[in-house]
């Protein structure tokens, strides 16, 4: 005995459940990628504050070294 054929809707309710799959591992990578890219952020701005500082500590005793030489 041979089971039927798939109807149309049987495979529309098939394509749905797949799409529905995909589009929750989207949302969950999305997810993932939004937080590497809020650490990246912090990381970026504490890297920027000390190049900052750094800056600063060298414009300030630019002076002192050209004085010594």
């Amino acid at each position: 005995m041979t089971t039927p054929a798939p109807t149309l809707r049987d495979q529309m309710n098939e394509r749905l459940e797949k799409l529905r799959a995909e589009f929750a591992r989207g949302q969950e990578r999305l997810s993932q990628l939004e937080a590497e890219a809020a650490q990246l952020r912090q990381t970026m701005l504490r890297i920027s504050g000390a190049i900052q500082v750094l800056e600063e500590e060298l414009g300030a005793k630019a002076p002192d070294a050209a004085g010594d030489g």
